[in-house]
C-alpha cells in the first residue's frame, strides 16, 4: 500500500524531540514550552466538582455558554471589545486546533498567507494542507521587529491573510501600538483577513501592555483572535482555547470546527468559567512570570551566554556564540546528552536557516529547577 503524503517534508516537531532527548538523557528540560509545577489547588478542586456534579456529557458544539460569557467578559475587561458569547467566540481543543481551523476556514488553493519567522511550526503546514502558499516575511534580529516595508512588498491580489503573533513564541519579542496601526493602515480598503495568535496575551513584561487585534476596530472587523487557557492557568494538558471573531467570520469557523473537533472538554469548560470569575488569575500572571524571568537571568548572570531581550511569553532567547560555532540543533542536542539541560534551536523556526546562534529556554519551571539548570549554563 502507498500513500502520498501531503506534508513530504514534515517530520516529528523539534519539541517532541528535544523532550523525548531530554527523557534519555536525564537532562533538565528546559525545551518544551510547560511549566513543571502544578496549577491551582483550586481549579484541581473544580475540575472534580464538575466531573462528580455529572457534567461529562458533550458540551454544545460552540463551547459552554458559561465559558463563552467569562471569554467576553475577560477580552472587554482587558481590551474594551466586545464581542457577543453567542455568535462570535468558540471554544476550541486548544490554540492550534483554533489556528487549524481559521486556516481551513478561509484559505483556499492558490491563496497566499503572509507569515512572521522564526514562526511557529504549525503555522506553514496548516496553510499548506489547504492548497495554500506561505509567504515568509522575517522579523529583524536581535529585537525581532516587523518590516512593515517588507511585507508591504510580499502583499498581492492572492494575499488571503496576514498571520501575526504576539507576544511571539519563539523570540519573546511583542507587538507596539505602531505595529498594529500599520498593519490596520496595511489592510484597510482591503479583503485581507487576520489570524493572530495571542496565547501569552497575559505574559508580557516591563510595565508594558498586549496589544491585541482586538483594540483597534479595523482590526477586529477582519480578525481571528486566538488564545490558550492552558498558558494561563497552567494547564496545557486541558487543551482548551478560544476564538473570537466577527459573526461572518465565526459562521465560517463553526462549519469546520463541528466536524474537526465538535466538542471541547465539557467539565473543565466550566471549571474554568468558575475559576477566571476571578480576574486576578489572569490579570496578575505576568507579575509571577515577569520575577520568573528576572530570577533565570539573575542566575546566568556571568555565563558565556548572552541574553536577548524577552518581552514577554515564558521564553528567553540565549545567544551562545562565545562557547561555539557549532550550529543550533547540533549544539541543542550535545547540551542535552552532554550537559543534561536541554532547549529548543531557534533555527527549526525557519524555512532557510539563518547564521544565528541561539537556543530557546522556557522558565516556566519551578525556581529550583531554574537554579539547578543555571548551575549548568554558567559552567559552559
Amino acid at each position: 500500500m502507498q500513500i502520498t503524503s501531503k506534508l513530504p517534508a514534515i517530520g516529528t516537531t523539534i519539541f517532541s524531540v528535544m523532550s523525548a532527548l531530554a527523557r534519555e538523557y536525564g537532562a533538565i528540560n528546559l525545551s518544551q514550552g510547560f511549566p513543571d509545577y502544578d496549577c491551582s489547588p483550586l481549579l484541581s478542586q473544580l475540575a472534580a466538582k464538575y466531573i462528580q456534579n455529572g457534567h461529562n456529557q458533550y458540551a454544545p458544539m460552540p463551547g459552554a455558554i458559561e465559558l463563552r460569557e467569562r471569554i467576553a467578559e475577560i477580552i472587554h475587561l482587558c481590551y474594551a471589545a466586545d464581542y457577543h458569547p453567542d455568535s462570535e467566540i468558540t471554544v476550541t481543543a486548544g490554540a492550534t486546533q483554533a489556528i487549524y481551523t481559521a486556516l481551513t476556514a478561509i484559505v483556499n488553493p492558490g491563496d497566499e498567507v503572509i507569515v512572521f519567522e522564526p514562526a511557529y511550526d504549525c503555522y506553514a503546514p496548516s496553510i499548506e494542507l489547504q492548497g495554500g502558499k506561505v509567504i515568509f516575511s522575517r522579523l529583524k534580529a536581535p529585537e525581532f521587529s516587523i518590516d512593515w516595508e517588507d511585507v508591504r512588498k510580499k502583499i498581492s491580489p492572492k494575499t488571503k491573510a496576514i498571520l501575526i503573533n504576539s507576544p511571539h513564541n519563539p523570540s519573546g519579542s511583542t507587538l507596539s501600538l505602531n505595529d498594529l496601526q500599520q498593519l490596520e493602515k496595511l489592510t484597510e480598503n482591503t479583503s485581507i483577513l487576520i489570524i493572530s495568535d495571542e496565547v501569552y496575551e497575559h505574559m508580557v513584561f516591563d510595565g508594558k501592555t498586549h496589544q491585541s487585534v482586538a483594540l483597534r476596530e479595523g482590526l477586529r472587523a477582519r480578525s481571528f483572535l486566538v488564545s490558550s487557557f492552558g498558558k494561563t492557568v497552567h494547564t496545557t494538558g486541558w487543551k482548551i482555547g478560544y476564538v473570537a471573531a466577527p459573526q461572518a467570520l465565526m459562521n465560517e469557523f463553526r462549519k469546520i470546527h463541528q466536524f474537526l473537533v465538535f466538542a471541547v472538554n465539557h467539565p473543565l469548560q466550566l471549571c474554568l468559567a468558575e475559576f477566571l470569575k476571578d480576574a486576578r488569575n489572569y490579570i496578575e500572571l505576568k507579575h509571577f512570570y515577569e520575577a520568573k524571568r528576572n530570577l533565570f537571568l539573575k542566575l546566568t548572570y556571568g555565563s558565556r551566554l548572552k541574553p536577548l531581550h524577552s518581552a514577554g511569553t515564558y521564553f528567553q532567547l540565549m545567544d551562545y556564540s562565545s562557547i561555539t560555532q557549532e550550529n543550533d540543533t547540533d549544539y541543542a542536542k550535545r547540551l542535552t546528552k552532554e550537559n543534561k539541560i536541554a532547549s529548543i534551536p531557534l533555527s527549526v523556526f525557519y524555512k532557510e536557516k539563518p547564521e544565528q546562534h541561539l537556543l530557546r529556554f522556557c522558565f516556566a519551571k519551578k525556581d529550583e529547577t531554574l537554579e539547578k539548570a543555571a548551575d549548568i549554563l554558567c559552567q559552559l
